[in-house]
């Protein structure tokens, strides 16, 4: 199992090979490939913060990084996220939301087994995961930083799509994408007290003490929770890449602060 990096024109992204399936199309972003300028170059789909960048431009980015992966810009749904762990079903409803149309819900993982919706998600060292159950044609996109990692929301998500569509954890396949390492995550206690709180002694595993303070692998943490609910482990894809590390592919909250743009994940079923 791997990631895999693409070049469409400048555009640059990884696909993960569990997701080697005719029905899905997906893909995660670099930073690598769009017409923003500045601390927000260039392939940015952010359009708030401080200094912010154009909305012209930030449509345009999502139009080349979904003519890349051969997805249609106007099907996107967007995560709104606030970093809590409310699952959204989307249908035909919500086509075009949080681009083309306001988004009126809040969300960090969205769920559907309806063909020609785009979901994606977004990061600047948080986890981005996807999900696609081949059985019943459904899919997810998770945003799962530490808050959200800690409320369990990945294994959630899996839980939501067996309710709502009848998709089974062993039949899932996963894909975590590039965001912060425990090489460069590093904490004080709080985020090392939350996970304890949430899963016991057995996250220890995930958590190294570095001085008076902690690193946590929160992609560790996540494909964890995944196996724990059923996921089977070889259809997992980890992409062993950090945000914080590579400024060349990514930006990283944790080195800039808010002057930067996101990086994002796209999984969509085909018509």
């Amino acid at each position: 199992m791997a990631f895999i990096q693409h070049n469409h024109g400048d555009v640059v992204f990884h696909t993960a090979s569990t997701f080697d399936h005719p029905q899905l199309l997906h893909g995660f972003s670099t930073r690598l490939g769009g017409v923003s300028g500045g601390f927000h170059a260039s392939l940015n789909f952010r359009g708030s913060g401080p200094e912010p960048d154009s909305k012209d431009n930030v449509r345009e980015n999502f139009g080349r990084f979904c003519a890349a992966l051969g997805a249609d810009r106007e099907d996107l749904v967007l995560s709104v996220q606030v970093h809590r762990d409310t699952v959204r079903r989307v249908t035909a409803a919500d086509r075009g939301k949080g681009l083309t149309y306001p988004a009126d819900y809040e969300a960090d993982a969205l769920i559907t087994d309806e063909p020609g919706l785009n979901l994606m998600v977004f990061s600047a060292d948080c986890i981005i995961i996807l999900l696609h159950d081949p059985v019943t044609g459904s899919i997810g996109a998770v945003h799962a930083g530490w808050r959200g990692t800690a409320l369990d929301l990945p294994a959630k998500t899996v839980r939501e799509m067996g309710r709502r569509f009848g998709a089974r954890p062993e039949h899932i396949h996963a894909a975590i994408g590039a965001g912060i390492g425990p090489c460069c995550f590093e904490t004080h206690d709080d985020v090392p007290d939350a996970m304890t709180a949430a899963f016991g002694s057995a996250v220890g595993a995930y958590i190294v003490p570095r001085g008076e303070k902690w690193t946590v692998d929160l992609k560790g943490v996540n494909a964890w929770r995944l196996r724990e609910c059923g996921v089977i482990a070889e259809r997992i894809d980890v992409c062993p890449l950090c945000t914080a590390c590579r400024p060349d592919l990514y930006w990283s909250h944790r080195r800039t602060g808010d002057r930067r743009g996101v990086q994002g994940a796209l999984i969509g079923l085909r018509p």
